[in-house]
């Protein structure tokens, strides 16, 4: 018998969670749902993320819910569109087998005409962000004056967003006679304040310790020079075969610059921030969501609502501000009963936050070692050799071939194949790591001179194995729809030359720099002859330039032009 038949629930929703493969109630879900199905009742619900809150309330939300009305009745406000659509989708399929139920998602950067023509149908249950609402509110697209329901999910998220006016703004077309709910990670003084504002007497239901962290998430730290903080990136996730992470970044331009490194250099990443259109996020989260896209770097606020129950790690490229903002980003891990582990790279300075978040999660960080060259080889062949053993081999298609490749290695033995086999694989990743440095930084050595990132800047373009780099300018950036492998693929595409070495490429808005073996100088200004992109003629300059350890007075390269220009 499913559990949740004990909660109250009806038989359809019963039904539906039944195909969904959902038979045990979460803790959460236990307190809350017989609460709102018994009584009208204002709700505070404390609870981590992952820990199954947007059933807690959208069960019991659908129940109360009457289908032969077409006014709507309940109304959930989130912070983040992801969220939004997230919940929306989540509801939908709660109530596959409720008949005539509608729900909505409204939010900015969708038709704001098709949310309209949706709303004009008649929708019982809208899920919305405060700004895309308000906005069809304004303009008397939207009428919630007849709502029973109104949630607050992820609420401290929404009044550090800076919603507080949209959010008053919204309440007011809202009946006085009404049920509040409001869901929350942390209880900070901004959630206190929304509950004293627009509730009545609530109920305040915590699960786990107030403020905690998920309990089934690890914390670490890595202590580095903040000039290393990328390349114990690496190493970390070189470290973790099978590694399924989101990174978080500060700003947008680090998300965007961490994760065209890490594309540089070979990594399967990409970039989630509020610059992109829905789209292009929708792109990017497909990927993410299908494992076709391994890492990804992400802002605070972009990766709010994100339902990807199997992340691996959490890791922050740096930490938030606000120690709250750390619950939340590890609360990505460790869902669903899985473990999870929560990665902080920090410097010296930073060490008083560690602390800090230590004491709001209740639980205490491990200090760990970045590891060096040698630990990371031995660790990406094991998990290659698991790869191997893993292989379900196709007899058939092999046998008819088995015998001329039997004959081309018959002179190998059992010792030598494995080593060719290991060359083959893992040639580059060795040499990259022969002699990479200790990244790891204590109180003794703080003091003491680390490592210069370009030095080791990756395997794609490692400027430690004597290679010497020729920098190029093109007239062509972000803004012409440029990507770091768009570039790399159009220089790795020159024909009868193999692959170059690529150095660093910093892509803007309206121009691009990219550094390459000046060997093959000729042949990649060649390659940008009578290039077109997105209508734009492509200019390409040499640009000749010499390191120096001494800084000039402006700091930084020296550089002069070469009168080298190639015009399409």
């Amino acid at each position: 018998m499913n559990a949740f038949a004990n909660l109250g629930l009806n038989d359809d929703l019963l039904k539906g969670l039944a195909k969904l493969g959902f038979n045990e109630p979460t803790p959460v879900q236990q307190q809350v749902i017989p609460l709102m199905l018994d009584r009208p009742v204002d709700l505070v619900g404390l609870a981590q993320t992952g820990t199954g809150k947007t059933a807690a309330f959208g069960l019991p939300l659908i129940q109360l819910t009457k289908t032969k009305n077409r006014k709507t009745q309940g109304l959930i406000l989130c912070p983040t569109r992801e969220l939004c659509v997230q919940v929306a989708r989540d509801l939908e399929s709660f109530a596959k087998h409720v008949k005539g139920l509608k729900v909505l998602a409204i939010y900015g950067g969708a038709s704001a005409m098709d949310q309209i023509r949706v709303l004009r149908t008649g929708v019982q249950i809208i899920v919305a962000t405060p700004g895309r609402l308000n906005d069809l509110i304004n303009r008397g697209k939207v009428d919630i004056s007849g709502v029973r329901h109104v949630v607050f999910d992820e609420a401290d998220e929404m009044l550090q967003m800076g919603f507080q006016e949209e959010l008053n703004a919204i309440l007011t077309h809202t009946p006085a006679e009404k049920n509040t709910l409001l869901f929350s990670a942390t209880m900070s003084r901004e959630v206190k304040a929304i509950a004293n504002r627009y509730m009545s007497n609530p109920v305040e239901l915590t699960v786990g310790k107030r403020n905690a962290g998920a309990e089934n998430v690890d914390h670490e730290y890595y202590m580095v020079h903040a000039r290393n903080r990328y390349l114990a990136l690496k190493r970390i996730v070189d470290n973790s075969p099978g590694n399924y992470s989101i990174i978080f970044c500060r700003t947008r331009l680090e998300t965007n610059e961490v994760a065209e490194k890490l594309i540089q250099d070979g990594y399967n990443a990409d970039a989630l921030h509020g610059e992109l259109t829905q789209a292009q996020r929708d792109q990017v989260m497909k990927k993410f969501r299908s494992k076709t896209l391994q890492l990804l770097v992400a802002t605070d606020v972009a990766a709010r609502g994100l339902d990807v129950t199997d992340l691996t790690h959490v890791i922050n490229y740096n930490l938030p501000d606000e120690t709250a903002g750390y619950t939340h980003r590890s609360g990505r891990t460790g869902r669903a009963g899985r473990k999870g582990t929560s990665i902080a790279i920090i410097n010296m300075k930073e060490m008083y936050k560690i602390r800090q978040i230590e004491k709001n999660i209740k639980k205490k960080f491990k200090q760990c070692r970045v590891p060096s060259g040698e630990e990371i080889c031995k660790k990406q062949l094991v998990g290659l050799i698991d790869v191997v053993k893993k292989v379900e081999v196709n007899s058939a298609q092999i046998d008819p071939l088995y015998a001329d490749i039997a004959k081309k290695l018959e002179h190998f033995d059992r010792e030598e194949l494995i080593k060719r086999f290991i060359s083959l694989e893992f040639n580059q990743f060795l040499e990259y790591y022969k002699y990479a440095p200790d990244l790891n930084v204590t109180e003794s050595t703080n003091k003491q001179r680390g490592p210069r990132e370009r030095k080791f800047s990756g395997p794609a373009g490692d400027t430690g194995s004597g290679k010497k780099f020729a920098r190029f300018s093109l007239n062509v950036g972000r803004r012409q729809g440029i990507m770091p492998q768009g570039l790399i693929g159009k220089i790795n595409g020159i024909p009868g030359v193999g692959r170059i070495k690529i150095g660093k490429i910093n892509i803007k808005r309206n121009t691009a720099m990219l550094e390459a073996d000046s060997k093959f100088t000729p042949q990649i200004l060649a390659a940008f002859q009578h290039a077109e992109i997105n209508g734009k003629t492509v200019s390409i300059e040499l640009l000749q330039g010499t390191y120096h350890n001494n800084r000039t007075k402006h700091g930084g390269l020296r550089s002069k032009r070469k009168n080298v220009v190639t015009r399409a």
